[in-house]
């Protein structure tokens, strides 16, 4: 899980030097999601915010998730419907995420060869690519290694 101050301290920088505004609310969402070990979704994070703020609402939350979609300092997991911070938001090429389906931790790759693989083979077929997205599903090592030392059940003959 990536660093969250240091995550803010990034988007902070980013936002500056952009020139568009890192509001307090837009700080929070990212905060919170920068926080939680997997993705959040939207209504998780509304019923975060609301405890935090009175006057939240779901418009606050999908305009915060949007400016940080734009600004690329959040991801949306579109398997799961969640959000997951972007541990290098100067990054400005497409990225890939590994999704553990059994603790829901997140890793994020750039593998710029295949983002330029897909986007050479989409242009060759004269197709225009609006937003991609690259998802792997499975197990972490943790996951992985726990299941290995997991006991083996019985079976009745």
């Amino acid at each position: 899980m990536p660093d969250s101050r240091n995550l803010l301290h990034q988007a902070e920088r980013q936002c500056q030097l952009r020139g568009v505004r890192f509001t307090p609310i837009r700080r929070r969402v990212l905060e919170m999601i920068a926080e939680a070990p997997g993705g959040l979704k939207a209504y998780d994070l509304l019923d975060r915010l609301a405890a935090e703020h009175a006057a939240a609402r779901p418009p606050t939350i999908y305009r915060a998730l949007e400016f940080l979609i734009e600004q690329g300092l959040v991801h949306r997991i579109e398997s799961l419907n969640a959000y997951v911070a972007c541990p290098c938001p100067e990054h400005a090429h497409g990225f890939q995420l590994l999704i553990c389906r059994l603790c829901g931790r997140v890793e994020e790759l750039h593998l710029d060869d295949v983002d330029a693989q897909l986007a050479g083979r989409a242009r060759d077929l004269g197709f225009r690519v609006e937003r991609q997205t690259i998802e792997l599903l499975g197990r972490c090592e943790s996951c992985h290694a726990e299941r290995l030392d997991a006991p083996v059940p019985e079976t009745s003959p």
